[in-house]
């Protein structure tokens, strides 16, 4: 029997409950009236090297980028948040909560294929496409609109119930249904926290954030060196960072919902970064192939790995460092070069300058010596 577009609406939903999704809404496929705001945010180079955004503007403008014929959208809420995470200790960096376990889009992808297959069972003849996150489709505003929420102050879409500890994904479909009411109301209201906890001060303004000074963006998408004046700030962060998260009041009192493959494995919420600097390609392969860590790759990881154990200052980080100055990866041995110039060890300059002497690589030959005048000037100050 063919279904109402009520019920298919609500038939949708609860399958995507059952299938998961904590929060299931429908909008209607129209351009969101945020636009011009989107397009200045890539004009004025806040996405950083993201060049497939830019690449895909055109496509923002109307969900009919994403799929011909699209008529509404069912948003939906995929919650990750799971145990509290261990205080980093000397050795150690913080992973992001949302890279713990699996990757999320196998994971949601899976739930959205059934999804797909419960709209065509219903509406034989018609056409969906399930997305999460890499399609051209400006989510958070869709989610608005379908009243799942506001977008904060830290650019992120908040639940009142469950904060912002949730994926986005959405279910394309060529079918008018009854739409939910948009979330109007800014929750935030004067609240800062967010705004203020930032440790690289990268929001421009309220809900504008500059990629660039991200510690997610850095640490993740950035294919280069971590710029030497956001270094220090990165702190222990050496996959993604949840510092805006977790100041956000809504977050603070919301569960734990996240389902089993998204705990972290074998409970560590932390990476071991010495033991990082031993992982060939393969072992990097093996061991992170089929999480979002994967992402990053090898060199990217390594790159952290330094910037934090530089920061850390642990004096038991000198040999790891010492293989990444010699590194096959000239990102990971630029980044290990400033990291042992931060242990302040004045016998580390004649290994520097021995491998100064070695090295082809003009960037990394920068950084060596910067590195070297670091050690020189510590000592210095301590003669003083």
């Amino acid at each position: 029997m063919k279904r109402s577009s009520q019920e298919l609406a609500s038939h949708l939903k609860t399958k995507a409950n059952e299938l998961g999704f904590v929060r299931a809404a429908c909008c209607p496929a129209i351009s969101i009236g945020r636009l011009p705001e989107f397009f200045a945010w890539l004009e004025a180079g806040y996405a950083g090297e993201m060049q497939w955004i830019e690449k895909r503007r055109d496509a923002y403008s109307h969900p009919s980028g994403v799929m011909d014929g699209v008529k509404s959208l069912l948003v939906l809420l995929f919650p990750y948040k799971t145990i509290q995470p261990e205080p980093s200790q000397p050795g150690q960096g913080r992973i992001s909560r949302y890279a713990w376990g699996l990757d999320y889009h196998d994971l949601i992808r899976t739930r959205l294929k059934q999804l797909v297959y419960e709209y065509k069972s219903c509406v034989p003849d018609g056409h969906a496409r399930g997305v999460v996150d890499t399609a051209p489709l400006l989510e958070r505003e869709y989610a608005q609109l379908a009243g799942l929420g506001w977008i904060g102050k830290n650019t992120l879409l908040i639940d009142r119930k469950i904060g912002s500890w949730f994926f986005l994904a959405a279910l394309l479909i060529d079918q008018e249904v009854p739409y939910d009411q948009a979330y109007t109301t800014d929750d935030c209201a004067n609240c800062r926290a967010c705004l203020d906890a930032c440790p690289t001060d990268a929001f421009v303004e309220p809900r504008v954030l500059d990629a660039r000074k991200c510690i997610s963006y850095l640490t993740i998408e950035s294919p280069g060196p971590i710029p030497i004046e956001l270094r220090t700030q990165i702190g222990d962060w050496v996959y993604g960072c949840d510092v805006c998260q977790d100041v956000c009041p809504y977050n603070k009192k919301s569960a734990a919902l996240g389902i089993p493959e998204l705990y972290p494995r074998k409970e560590q919420t932390q990476l071991d970064l010495l033991e990082l600097f031993e992982v060939t390609e393969e072992a990097f392969r093996q061991r992170f192939r089929g999480t979002p860590i994967w992402r990053a790759k090898r060199r990217g990881l390594l790159r952290n790995a330094a910037i934090v154990l530089g920061n850390q200052k642990n004096p038991q980080a000198e040999s790891a460092l010492l293989k990444g100055l010699a590194d096959e990866e000239p990102l990971v041995r630029g980044a290990s070069a400033w990291a042992l110039g931060e242990l302040g060890n004045p016998t580390l300059i004649q290994v520097l300058q021995a491998r100064f002497q070695q090295e082809e690589e003009g960037e990394v030959k920068a950084e060596i010596q910067a590195a070297v005048h670091q050690l020189q000037r510590q000592g210095k100050l301590k003669e003083g």
